[in-house]
This record gives structure tokens, C-alpha cells and sequence, in this order.
């Protein structure tokens, strides 16, 4: 006898709705659950980033190995989803960490000591590099370092020069201070010298002469073609600002070719302070764009041609243009790592042209991430990956979230024309806000400020950035090389000159820019994960991740440190009224500006009055009427300078490296050479009353850990001594 069915209740209980609704929402959600795999096999990348200490190689893959095993051996049991699901991200999870471990190791490369003395350098001239507030910058590939062996030579250096930058292809001698890549300018600050362990970046150089030709012998293969490609992106840069002149001309080289040795810094700031500095550098904007202008050009010219249209699918030969249009622009644009990023993703979206998938989908997004994590697991601790793919995803869960518009049918075309520019900007409207608000939590707390017009700057430039400059550039960029460039290139200039007035005028409103201090570190991640489960999850319970989105806004703020003291002792600030007074003014400027922005104080000079400042050193006039003396002169001062330094302040930092100090030092916090050369930049915090002279310390050093990124190489001589 067949069952029975009982009737639900007529009035369901409270529980029992609240079943049946996350019942419903479990099952939305059928299809989706794998979309949170790249989200486990970041999170893997995250963790084995956050490490203290560098973990064996074996123990990560054996690790993975047993997380997969178990979870295709559930899939194959049969077991439960929610036992197949758990596995799959633990795989994931594992596999993340396993994949980051192999990346360091494959990219490991010999790091520059830092050398006492300047030394003589010299090798290829591999690229021309962003200007530094110091002059002009370019990367090097060295063939001899006097001083180190072969073995401990970097393969690429970044150089500081005097007078205008030496071109791809030259071979240069300089005469410069040698140090490994900086490290973090506070404790938990973005970590420069990790970013450039990835891009082969062994040391940093600063040149104290004039560039002077060398004779070297031929270089390998890779290097010249690395200079031939990059020597046709600079020519391409300087014809670029030829055409249109520096000031929309560096914008225009920067967008094309990545080159930003003509920009303005002072053009830069305002379009920071806009909102507008992501049109600058190359990233998923500019791939799309010329990608999809690519993509639609070609498949309009196939429908024009109708015994072409006849024959082939116009979508998969435009596809294939557009992968074809992304490579290029990658070639050109010196693929930099936000580049490659983007690129991975463009192309994603051809290939599911090509295979009749869906092109802009959550998992073809999914595929994206999988893809860029496996060949840049690092990218999870940038903020250029964090941002382009929150905001991605935002878009992609707004396109799928917004209602179908019903064609017209027999539409007066001025009605028509009303109703497609009203979707327009309501469509533009909802991408920024939503783009913006996903990205929100990652400016704050990596770059410590919000511009509070950026959506005003953004859909006011957008149609031009879209539709007037890129497609211009793209055009001009690929016919300049034949000489038949200009038109279109001028047409850019244009666009870019009204962006750029349209910035200025953004940037000059009353509040225009607000600093906001960092968050603790824990608290990006939960806002990552916040803004993904917004994305990624179906249905109402979404909004549950809002208040984990709004976690960088919301988490209050560790006390302000009383003192930091950079990289090396080489300068210091101690906050005072809600003011970082800076010891040093104009010195490592922008390790200042780092520490200060992500601290939420403003930095001001130091007085004049009531400090007693010689060549090295500074110390307040009366004892105790400042918390800090310092000497940052290389040699070690004498005892009787040490002992006026001791009496004046509680707390004295030194540059050198004291063996002894004098009776007057006892009761005081003195910080030498060997505390910073171990620990790096430090931020201190008085522990009790003044009078107890009791200090808590973090150090850059422990906060970076162990790992192989943060250790300096080793100087080893040459067998020629030279």
C-alpha cells in the first residue's frame, strides 16, 4: 500500500519556518558550494604567508597529498556532501599552502648584503623602472659586483641613477651603496622586500655618479630578448610623449606601456587624492577594455562581411581576437605581476567563448583565481589581487542579481534613447557603489585613505576612459610604429586631459581625501571573507556577511605607539598632541608617510627651539622635555656624547654600535646598531607611568618572521678581490 503524504501544518511553528528557510537556502546553493574552493586554496596561500618560520617542503606536500587522498576517497564511498565538501576544502586549503612553500623555493635567488662601503657594479640595463623621489630608476640584470663571488651575485637589481636613465639594452657601469630590497617601513606594513623576492629583485642600488658605459661579453639568450622587448616598449613610451607632450603624454606611456618615468608626482597625488590612481597603473580595467574593444571590432567587422558570417561563428573568431589583443597588451605593457593577473582572467573569459560556456559567470571567475593562485600564490597578500578580484566578484554577483529588461517592441526611438541612457547610468551608478564598496576595506587598510569623491570622479571619467582613451590608445599604440598613429593618438590626449581636469577638480573639493588608520591585522581577512560570502552565497543569508564586510570600519584601533624609529635607526617620530613629530624632516620620507598614515596621525617637523640639533644628532635642550635623543651617524659617537644624550631623554637611539655605555645610560631605554640591524623598525609604547621609564617594543623583525625574503645575504669576496 502506497504511503501517505501528511499535510504541512497550517500553521507552522517559528522553528519550523526557520528550518524550512535554511533549508531553501542550502539548496540554492547546490551548484555553488565548489565556487568556494579558490576561496580555500587562497586561504591556504594566506596562511602559509602568515608563517613565522619557513616550514619544510615535504611536510606541506605530504600534508596535501593526505588531504586529497581523503577527499576523493570520500567521493568515491559516496559519502555525504557535507563530508565530500569539508575534504574538498581541507584539499584545498592544503594544497594552497603546499603550492605557496614550492613557488618560494622555485624562485629563490641570491639576496645583496648590506656592504659597508660602495662598490662598483655592473651588468645590463634589463628595463626602465617608476622614478623614485630620488631621480630616475632602472632594473638591472649584473654580470660583476665587485666584492661579491658569482654565486652571490642578485640576478636583477633596481637602481637609483644620476642624470637621465640609461635605455633597455645598455650595458652600465655605476659606481653605488648596495643593499638588499627595504624592509617593511613599520611592524606589519606592506613588506616590499617580499614582493620583490617574487620578481627576482635581489637588492636595491643607489648610484653616487655619473652612469658610465661597460664592456661586457654577450649576455644569454633570455636577458636580449628581455631588452629587445623593452626596448621597443620605451621607444613605443617616448614616441608616445612625443605625440602629445609630458603631461598627457605620461599618462598616456604609463597606460600603454607601463612606463611612469614621465609622470608628475604632483599629477599622481591628485589623482589619488581622486580616486582615479587605478587608470594609472595596468590592471583588469585596462585589460577589459582593450580586450573587449578587440573582441567587439572584430565581431562587427565579421557581421559586415556576409559571406564571411556565413562561414564561421563572428563570437569565436572575435574571441579569439580578444585573446590575441590581451596577449599583446600584455607584451607591451612589460607584463608586471597586476598585469598577468588580469590578463589570466580576460582570457578565461575567451576560452568560455570558445567552449560555449558563459563568459562573465562566478565560475568562471572561480577558474580566474584557481589559475592566478597556482602560478602567483603570492598575489593573495597584495593588495592589487585582493581589490580586482573583490570587486570582480561584486560586479559578477550585481550582474547576476539584476532584473532581465524586457525588449521593446516597436519603441519611438527618442523613447528608446531616454530609456537605454536612464539604464546606462543606473547601471554605472550600481558598478561603482557596488565596486567601490567591495574595494573599500582594502584601500583603508593598505593605503590608509578614502577618497570621498571617488564615485563622483569615477562615472564621470568612466565613459571617457572606456570609450575615448583606451580604444584610442590601443589603435594609436599599434599603428605608430608604421608612422600612421597621430590621429588617434591626439584623439587620447583629449580624453586623458579632460580625466585629468576632471581629477584636479575632484581633488580640490572641501574633504576631498580622508586617512583612516590601519586595523588590526586579523581583520581583513574576516572582511575578505565577508565580501565573498556577500558575493558567492545565494539567497538572503548574504547579508550576513555585510557586518564581517564592514569589519576594517568597524574594529576599533590599537593604541597609537609613543615612538617609532626606522629601518636601521636612521630616523624617528614620537607622537604629541595627535601629531607624529618627525626628528629628521625630509629623511626616508616615505617610510615616514607609511607609518604615520597607518597610524592615523599627521606628521609635522620638528621644532627648533628647545632641541639641541648637531651634523648627527638631536636631543631636547632640558632633560625629560622630550621622550628621544638620537645619533645617526654612522661612527659610534664618543662617551661624552653619549652621556649628553642620556641625560636629555628617556629613551636614546643610536645608529652605531655601542659596546659600552656610560653610568649616566642606566635607567634608560638605548636602542644601538646591533638592536636595529636584528629587529628593523620598531614602534614603542610607554608600559606604566613616565617616571618608571618602562617600554613595550615591536620590532618589524618579528612581526616578518624567519622567512626567506627577510634574510640578508651574505657578503662572499670574489676570487679576483677586486
Amino acid at each position: 500500500m502506497a504511503g501517505v503524504i501528511a499535510p504541512a501544518p497550517a500553521n507552522p511553528t517559528l522553528a519550523e519556518r526557520a528550518r524550512r528557510f535554511l533549508a531553501t537556502q542550502v539548496a540554492a546553493q547546490t551548484l555553488r558550494w565548489r565556487l568556494w574552493a579558490p576561496v580555500a586554496f587562497g586561504g591556504g596561500c594566506a596562511v602559509y604567508f602568515a608563517l613565522k618560520s619557513e616550514p619544510p617542503a615535504w611536510l606541506l606536500i605530504a600534508g596535501a597529498m593526505l588531504a586529497s587522498g581523503l577527499w576523493i576517497g570520500a567521493r568515491r564511498l559516496a559519502l555525504t556532501r557535507a563530508w565530500t565538501l569539508g575534504l574538498m576544502l581541507l584539499a584545498c586549503l592544503a594544497g594552497g599552502i603546499a603550492v605557496a612553500k614550492l613557488r618560494t623555493d622555485a624562485v629563490a635567488a641570491p639576496i645583496a648584503p648590506a656592504m659597508a662601503a660602495p662598490t662598483v657594479v655592473e651588468g645590463w640595463v634589463i628595463d626602465v623602472d617608476s622614478p623614485g623621489a630620488a631621480g630616475p630608476r632602472v632594473v638591472i640584470a649584473p654580470v660583476r659586483i665587485r666584492g661579491l663571488s658569482p654565486e652571490a651575485t642578485p640576478v636583477r637589481l633596481r637602481a637609483t641613477v644620476r642624470g637621465a636613465a640609461p635605455e633597455p639594452g645598455q650595458a652600465v657601469r655605476l659606481f653605488a651603496i648596495l643593499n638588499p630590497p627595504p624592509a617593511p617601513a613599520s611592524p606589519g606594513a606592506y613588506d616590499f622586500g617580499r614582493n620583490a623576492y617574487f620578481q627576482g629583485l635581489g637588492g636595491v642600488a643607489f648610484s653616487l655618479g655619473e652612469t658610465r658605459p661597460a664592456y661586457l661579453p654577450p649576455p644569454p639568450w633570455k636577458v636580449r630578448a628581455a631588452m629587445a622587448v623593452n626596448g621597443l616598449r620605451y621607444d613605443l613610451a617616448k614616441r608616445i610623449v612625443a605625440r602629445q607632450g609630458e603631461r598627457t603624454g605620461g599618462v598616456a606611456a604609463a597606460m600603454t606601456t607601463g612606463h611612469e618615468a614621465w609622470l608628475d608626482p604632483a599629477q599622481v597625488d591628485v589623482m589619488r587624492d581622486s580616486g582615479l590612481a587605478h587608470i594609472l597603473s595596468i590592471s583588469g580595467l585596462h585589460m577589459a577594455v582593450v580586450g573587449g574593444f578587440a573582441f567587439f571590432l572584430v565581431r562587427l567587422l565579421v557581421a559586415a562581411w556576409p559571406w564571411l558570417a556565413l562561414r564561421v561563428s563572428g563570437k569565436k573568431v572575435a574571441a579569439v581576437a580578444g585573446l590575441l589583443a590581451v596577449g599583446t597588451y600584455l607584451v607591451v605593457s612589460g607584463h608586471p605581476p597586476p598585469a598577468e593577473r588580469a590578463a589570466i582572467t580576460a582570457s578565461i573569459a575567451f576560452i568560455a567563448i570558445l567552449l560555449d560556456r558563459q563568459a562573465i559567470s562566478m565560475h568562471a571567475l572561480a577558474v580566474a583565481a584557481f589559475a592566478v593562485l597556482m602560478l602567483q600564490p603570492e598575489a593573495i597578500v597584495t593588495p592589487g589581487f585582493q581589490m580586482s578580484f573583490a570587486a570582480t566578484a561584486a560586479l559578477v554577483a550585481l550582474a547576476e542579481a539584476w532584473p532581465a529588461r524586457p525588449r521593446e517592441i516597436s519603441t519611438p526611438w527618442p523613447i528608446l534613447i531616454v530609456q537605454r541612457a536612464g539604464a546606462w547610468v543606473g547601471i554605472a551608478v550600481m558598478a561603482s557603489l557596488v565596486a567601490g564598496a567591495a574595494t573599500g576595506p582594502f584601500a583603508m587598510q593598505h593605503f590608509n585613505r578614502t577618497a570621498m569623491y571617488g564615485l563622483l570622479a569615477n562615472l564621470a571619467t568612466a565613459p571617457l576612459s572606456d570609450f575615448l582613451i583606451m580604444p584610442a590608445l590601443a589603435l594609436g599604440a599599434l599603428l605608430e610604429p608604421l608612422g600612421l598613429g597621430a590621429p588617434f593618438l591626439w584623439l587620447a590626449g583629449q580624453g586623458i586631459g579632460m580625466m585629468l581636469a576632471i581629477g584636479a577638480w575632484t581633488a580640490g573639493l572641501p574633504g576631498a581625501v580622508k586617512t583612516v588608520a590601519s586595523a588590526p591585522g586579523f581583520v581583513l581577512p574576516v572582511a575578505f571573507l565577508g565580501v565573498l560570502f556577500c558575493c558567492l552565497w545565494r539567497g538572503r543569508l548574504r547579508w550576513l556577511g555585510l557586518p564581517f564586510a564592514a569589519a576594517v570600519m568597524l574594529c576599533p584601533r590599537a593604541p597609537t605607539p609613543d615612538l617609532w624609529i626606522g629601518d636601521g635607526g636612521t630616523n624617528a617620530a614620537f607622537v604629541e598632541r595627535g601629531q607624529a613629530v618627525v626628528m629628521r624632516p625630509g629623511v626616508r620620507q616615505f617610510a615616514i608617510d607609511v607609518w604615520s598614515r597607518r597610524r592615523g596621525v599627521a606628521p609635522v617637523d620638528r621644532a627648533t627651539e628647545g632641541w639641541a640639533c648637531a651634523r648627527f644628532s638631536c636631543a631636547p635642550v632640558e632633560p625629560g622635555a622630550g621622550p628621544m635623543a638620537m645619533w645617526w651617524g654612522r661612527r659610534a659617537p664618543s662617551p661624552e656624547q653619549i652621556d649628553v644624550l642620556c641625560r636629555s631623554a628617556p629613551m636614546v637611539s643610536l645608529r652605531a654600535s655601542i659596546a659600552v655605555l656610560p653610568p649616566s645610560c642606566e635607567g634608560r631605554l638605548v636602542l644601538d646598531g646591533t638592536d636595529h640591524a636584528r629587529g628593523g623598525a620598531v614602534e614603542l609604547w610607554r608600559d606604566g607611568p613616565a617616571s618608571a621609564n618602562r617600554w613595550r617594543a615591536v620590532w618589524a623583525a618579528e612581526v616578518r618572521g624567519d622567512r626567506p625574503w627577510s634574510r640578508l645575504g651574505d657578503p662572499e669576496v670574489s676570487d679576483t678581490g677586486g
